[in-house]
């Protein structure tokens, strides 16, 4: 069965370079508890698949939001590729130019050239690509969320018009349905990334995003994983499988000729 490559963004909370943050701990740790996809790195664990895991918080670096900031909808709240500013608008970071490019340089690109090469490698082995991008989301809107709808999906999948067959979002309605759990397609949070290298560039490269409600294995308000935990991890794994089926039947075939109306980076906040 060939394999699927998961990129885990943000489950990690560790912060390499503390340089420019404020001297606040508390507020720096309520702003973890806030952004970090908790445990996604557990969540969507298999033994048999490549993960690409950022081994640094989004705080410190996002690895999803575009490197410039002009291209970026969420820097102009502070939270590019390089935060500066909390989910409430106040100043986390003091970011210099000479800061900037250290971490873009050694932490944003190390981290996507990793990921280039895990796809690189899968095209050789497979001739194709299913990059599986793996979040979890808050069950009530946070404030620099674009979408502000109250009532949230259990879970929710993010496309690309170019690099999501269609099957892939079929199959993907009917396995939360048939197991009683409610799916947002491209909502509350839309996208799924692929490498710059092959963005609209090799229709051989597939990605969907899955993002998981929190209230489905976290307490309210906390990082403490609930009873329904291995239940939660258990609907991942089965859904994983179900899109390694697919990917090993070949039976899908992305549209070549298209005009993606999704951005490389997801651009809500996850």
């Amino acid at each position: 069965m060939k394999k699927l490559l998961l990129h885990v963004p943000h489950s990690s909370t560790v912060i390499p370079i503390k340089d420019g943050f404020i001297n606040d701990p508390l507020k720096i740790e309520n702003e973890l508890l806030k952004l970090t996809d908790w445990y996604t790195d557990e969540l969507f664990y298999s033994a048999n698949d490549t993960m690409i895991k950022a081994p640094f918080s989004r705080i410190f670096c996002d690895v999803e939001r575009f490197e410039n900031d002009e291209d970026e909808v969420m820097a102009r709240y502070g939270m590019g590729a390089v935060y500066t500013h909390c989910d409430n608008g106040e100043l986390l970071r003091e970011v210099t130019p000479t800061l900037r490019n250290k971490i873009i340089d050694s932490y944003y690109w190390n981290h996507h050239n990793k990921f280039t090469v895990a796809v690189e490698n899968e095209l050789e082995t497979y001739g194709n690509c299913l990059i599986v991008d793996c979040h979890s989301y808050p069950s009530k809107p946070i404030t620099r969320d674009l979408d502000q709808t109250i009532e949230r999906p259990d879970f929710n999948i993010g496309s690309d018009a170019y690099h999501t067959p269609q099957e892939l979002i079929d199959n993907s309605i009917s396995f939360f349905e048939e197991r009683g759990y409610s799916l947002g397609v491209d909502w509350p949070y839309s996208g799924t990334i692929v490498p710059m290298a092959f963005y609209k560039k090799n229709p051989n490269v597939h990605s969907i995003m899955l993002e998981i409600n929190r209230k489905l294995y976290l307490q309210d308000s906390s990082n403490k994983k609930t009873k329904q935990f291995a239940t939660i991890q258990q609907i991942v794994t089965q859904y994983l499988e179900m899109l390694k089926n697919i990917k090993s039947k070949n039976l899908y075939k992305p549209p070549i000729f298209c005009i993606s109306v999704t951005k490389y980076f997801s651009y809500f906040l996850n």
